[in-house]
């Protein structure tokens, strides 16, 4: 499921995100998240795959890289 404005992500190592909103690259489409840290402001872009990705080499047995704060 895709992440909506205002929800909160908890990252894989340990940082709180709030999404800001969904956007798209300019150059290709890609749909992508605009976020930002809710412990110092800074706001970063990801593509869209990759803040829903599972597993991998960075976070093997961590499950989601992103994985949403319910509740919040």
């Amino acid at each position: 499921m895709k992440p909506v404005a205002k929800e909160v992500y908890r990252h894989f190592k340990g940082g709180m995100y709030e999404v800001v909103t969904l956007a798209k690259m300019e150059a290709d489409l890609e749909e992508v998240v605009v976020y930002r840290s809710l412990d110092g402001g800074e706001v970063y872009v990801r593509p869209l795959v990759s803040f829903l990705e599972e597993g991998g080499a960075k976070f093997s047995g961590c499950g989601r890289r992103f994985e949403k704060v319910e509740g919040k």
